[in-house]
């Protein structure tokens, strides 16, 4: 019975899909003069615009937005996930990140996962079920960044995700496909079913609206009693509760000691441009950075937009970085990670002098950074006329995370659990209290004279990096506005493994990279593998901020 529903719905799905519009590549961007937010869905960013409108700051508007994301797009951010924001006020001398990553549970251990001969957890157990589950750290991080550098309070910045709860999501094309795509870990976790299907297992159609009315009364308990609404009392014993019927360890304790981290950007700079972004336990600032550094040393504006010469040296630049990731990168209160080394010029430098222009690393091992030390994701970014800055990358890691649903409550928690390396012996092995390897890279941008110039992130798991790195690129190397940047085609490639890019590239760059020895992998022209950027640039020439978004996802920038 259930194989015939899933086949039924799998039809339904396919009629509507191909119903529906076709891609809508432009009218995602935005310009203005005061303020534009940028996200992953057109409500949110209205919802951003709205506090900054009522005369909130972008730090406002960053967590308004974000609360409306996690209710808009349930599938990939939420209050049962994490992730990170780096601030820079106009008045702030330096920029803050806000670390609200998820933690391991204190009964786990670098053995924890139980293991097939190939060192992967048993029936997915990393992936679904309550051993996935991160303790969640975004509501902690969203109010600490409202608390701390916001103007506003929590009622004003909540009510507008409480309302788009109680009003119903509307589900896109987008939304609808990847509840399909995800139909068997939401009907293995029948609380996930009971929200985002009807009666019957029968997923809405496009253009309903899914409501979410235990969310919005979650919602309602965070405005009056603020974090503690998630981390101790009827809640956090129904999270816990619900984590270990599922098989995980998660505990009160667990909650309750939840701390979000303040620590400083990783630094870096790209032809005369201030690069700032987010340290461990995200790897995505450092090798963003890194990635950029070894670029640095190639006049890819000489070598062109997209040829095959400028995606050799990408190609061969990202096998180097993701080299480095692999050995040294994991949460620096467990590990010493060599970040002014793998961040250095003269590391980059060394690094750049083994690519050559005709032909291809092989056995590509790490490098040896230490003898330079002296020491399913959503993204928004926002930026007004005050040169106020927010990035923020938050996420539950897998399309509807781990598939537990609190019940009562609408909260979906993360698999981010997976983000361990599974087996022991490994710089981001698990341990208890311990914040796993991430990629996300909310990243701001100053001029060459250290002033406000861009916002920038992406989801899209190890291609945040990559992503980030060439829209930033695409905007100085090659003189794109904000949006062509992100409409660019894309390629990414770790140090293993075929090199993936979107099937716009053209015929002849990918045939001379065939030629040159690349074993290459074509996606979709415009592919959400790659991610969804979404931006704000400042052109302090004409004094207009531009908002970019992306097709990939149901991206939008709204500005006023």
């Amino acid at each position: 019975m259930r194989k015939f529903m899933f086949i039924l719905v799998s039809i339904l799905i396919a009629g509507t899909v191909l119903a529906s519009n076709p891609l809508n590549l432009y009218g995602r961007d935005a310009e203005g003069r005061n303020g534009v937010v940028a996200a992953a869905k057109p409500e949110a960013s209205e919802v951003g615009i709205r506090i900054l409108e009522l005369g909130g700051n972008a730090v406002d508007a960053a967590v308004a937005t974000a609360f409306a994301l996690g209710v808009l797009e349930p599938n990939a951010s939420g209050i049962g996930g994490g992730g990170f924001m780096i601030i820079k006020l106009a008045e702030m001398e330096e920029a803050v990140v806000i670390d609200f990553r998820e933690t391991a549970p204190e009964a786990t251990s670098p053995t924890f996962f139980n293991l097939d001969n190939s060192n992967r957890p048993v029936n997915n157990e990393s992936l679904i079920g309550g051993k996935a589950v991160g303790v969640p750290g975004e509501v902690a991080g969203l109010l600490y960044a409202l608390e701390n550098f916001g103007t506003m309070s929590r009622a004003e910045i909540i009510q507008p995700a409480i309302e788009w709860a109680e009003r119903g999501i509307p589900v896109t094309a987008n939304l609808f496909s990847i509840i399909n795509d995800n139909y068997e870990k939401l009907i293995l976790m029948e609380n996930g079913a009971d929200l985002y299907f009807l009666f019957g297992g029968i997923p809405y159609e496009v253009g309903e609206a899914i409501i979410l009315q235990d969310l919005a009364d979650t919602l309602r308990l965070i405005v009056e009693k603020g974090e503690s609404a998630i981390y101790s009392g009827e809640i956090a014993e129904k999270i816990v509760a619900e984590v270990q019927k599922r098989g995980g360890v998660m505990t009160l304790d667990d909650l309750s000691n939840y701390e979000v981290k303040v620590r400083k950007p990783v630094e870096g700079t790209y032809r005369g441009f201030t690069i700032l972004s987010v340290p461990p336990a995200s790897s995505g600032g450092t090798h963003v950075i890194e990635l950029l550094n070894i670029l640095e040393n190639f006049d890819l504006k000489s070598l062109g937009d997209n040829t095959a010469e400028t995606l050799h040296i990408w190609s061969e630049a990202m096998k180097l970085v993701f080299a480095d990731r692999s050995k040294y990168m994991a949460d620096t209160d467990f590990v010493e990670v060599p970040l002014e080394g793998l961040t250095s010029k003269e590391y980059a430098k060394t690094l750049s002098e083994r690519i050559d222009p005709h032909s291809l690393l092989n056995d590509v091992e790490a490098g040896n950074p230490w003898p330079f030390e002296s020491g399913s994701t959503t993204h928004l970014s926002v930026m007004d006329k005050d040169g106020n800055m927010v990035a923020m990358t938050k996420s539950i890691n897998s399309f509807f995370g781990s598939g537990v649903v609190v019940p009562g409550t609408g909260i979906l928690l993360n698999n981010h659990m997976d983000d361990f390396v599974k087996a022991p012996g490994s710089a981001n092995s698990v341990e208890p209290g311990k914040r796993p390897l991430s990629s996300m890279s909310p990243t701001l941008v100053l001029d060459h004279e250290g002033r406000p110039y861009m916002t920038i992130g992406a989801p899209g798991g190890t291609r945040i990096i990559t992503t980030v790195a060439q829209t930033i690129s695409n905007v100085i190397d090659h003189g794109m506005t904000i949006q062509q940047a992100i409409l660019a085609p894309r390629v990414f490639r770790t140090e293993t493994g075929p090199l993936s890019i979107e099937g716009r590239i053209s015929i002849n760059a990918y045939k001379k990279l065939i030629e040159m020895g690349h074993e290459i992998s074509i996606h979709d022209d415009y592919d959400p593998y790659f991610g969804g950027v979404h931006a704000v640039l400042f052109n302090r020439d004409i004094g207009i901020l531009f908002g970019g978004a992306d097709p990939r996802r149901d991206g939008q920038a709204v500005a006023y």
